[in-house]
């Protein structure tokens, strides 16, 4: 089961973490990024995002960039902006969003729980995506980032986050400009971290965001074996960094798609061929944001329509089919657009909940993309039920809010 201990990582000094901290690397774009980070030559983006300190029209995968990236942390080490702790700790890192808590572990992970399947997934990863994710872990050499996983909450886990956050003072508390607060505790106590490791032994954990990550570090980290003729097992490489949830605390919100073209059909007859497959009903402007599983919202023309997959289009008692995203993929992706591979095809993008309908509006009115769709989230059960079989979601099924805050821990190789 899962193979977890503490460890010592590297911190902002508590008077800057607030300039510090950013939103994860693949939540901004680069032009959200340099305006995020202007002025600020703290934030941690000068480290995720490192194309920001370069030309606009650099190639985003271009050696220097990674090459930047790794510069910028090390300079804020050197000028003591970030500092290593000297001992292994016991990290819990909690959220705040709109009343909404969730507390988890920030802890190490073994790599070999990936390769030996008690890091359970429920995505592919998308190739482009994992290589970026493996070139700025190998030219950095650090895991900047948290993965985001979550495990079946268990009574003797649940407590320790509880006895931690009541006997403890954190070493941040801050609420980030989108008013989300985020609380660390570092808390120096073996016995602890002890308890914590045992508990973790004979359950497994789930990656909830960050396969990309996860995939990159574990394979990084292989990699590094490889290489190494003096190879213990004990050398930081053989680890992922982790914040690891209790199930129940987590939620899962929308996450939608949008389309470049119509495979080169008219709106009408794109149209006539959704009414074979869905109850389609036109609210024109009013955004349809869908209430319930089968019901989705569609964009198009400047006109919103929802959609109701009709009766033998999906079976429910599948763990897959039963899937919006299944339904999507099976009766208009594929069939009607001709998008087979969502994890290549580069006339779908996915834009999460957290944006809001109006972003789907956006992206449809501007001419970059043609055709929008709004669904509706899945749970954390058909997750976990999902990732326990065995069966793989199509690419980007969930969204988790909040997200965590990057530069808050950073995981030395």
């Amino acid at each position: 089961m899962a193979n977890i201990q503490t460890f010592a990582g590297f911190r902002p000094r508590a008077d800057l973490v607030e300039k510090v901290a950013s939103r994860p690397y693949d939540v901004l774009n680069s032009e959200e990024a340099r305006k995020e980070a202007e002025g600020n030559p703290h934030s941690f983006l000068h480290v995720v995002k490192p194309e920001i300190d370069l030309p606009v029209e650099m190639d985003h995968y271009a050696p220097i960039v990674y090459e930047t990236g790794r510069d910028n942390f090390q300079r804020l080490v050197a000028d003591s902006i970030f500092v290593k702790d000297a001992n292994s700790m016991l990290y819990v890192y909690r959220l705040i969003m709109d009343g909404h808590v969730q507390t988890g572990f920030m802890v190490e992970q073994s790599i070999d729980d990936y390769f030996d399947g008690q890091i359970k997934l429920h995505e592919l990863t998308r190739p482009d995506k994992e290589e970026d994710r493996k070139t700025h872990v190998r030219i950095s050499g650090i895991h900047a980032e948290p993965v985001f996983f979550a495990y079946p909450s268990k009574a003797d886990l649940d407590n320790i986050l509880e006895k931690v956050v009541n006997e403890y003072d954190p070493v941040y508390d801050f609420t980030a400009e989108d008013g989300i607060q985020h609380l660390l505790w570092a808390v120096d106590e073996p016995a602890l971290a002890a308890q914590v490791q045992e508990g973790f032994a004979d359950i497994p954990t789930y990656v909830a965001d960050g396969h990309h990550r996860t995939a990159a570090a574990a394979l990084v980290g292989k990699d590094l074996r490889a290489a190494n003729p003096d190879h213990t097992g004990k050398e930081s490489y053989n680890w992922l960094m982790a914040v690891i949830f209790p199930d129940n605390q987590l939620q899962i919100i929308d996450y939608n798609r949008v389309v470049k073209d119509l495979n080169g059909r008219s709106n009408n007859d794109f149209l006539t061929l959704i009414e074979q497959r869905f109850e389609v009903k036109n609210v024109g402007k009013t955004q349809h944001k869908p209430e319930e599983l089968h019901n989705f919202g569609m964009y198009l023309d400047g006109e919103w329509y929802s959609l109701t997959a009709r009766d033998g289009t999906y079976n429910d008692l599948d763990p897959i089919s039963v899937l919006d995203v299944t339904i999507l993929s099976e009766q208009i992706l594929d069939p009607l657009l001709g998008i087979q591979d969502l994890r290549r095809d580069k006339r779908i993008d996915f834009v999460g909940g957290i944006r809001g309908l109006g972003e789907l509006e956006r992206r449809v009115d501007s001419g970059e993309m043609t055709l929008a769709f709004a669904l509706y989230p899945v749970s954390m059960k058909q997750l976990i039920d999902i990732a326990d079989s065995g069966e793989i979601m199509p690419p980007k099924t969930t969204w988790f809010e909040p997200k965590l805050r990057s530069g808050l821990v950073v995981h030395e190789l």
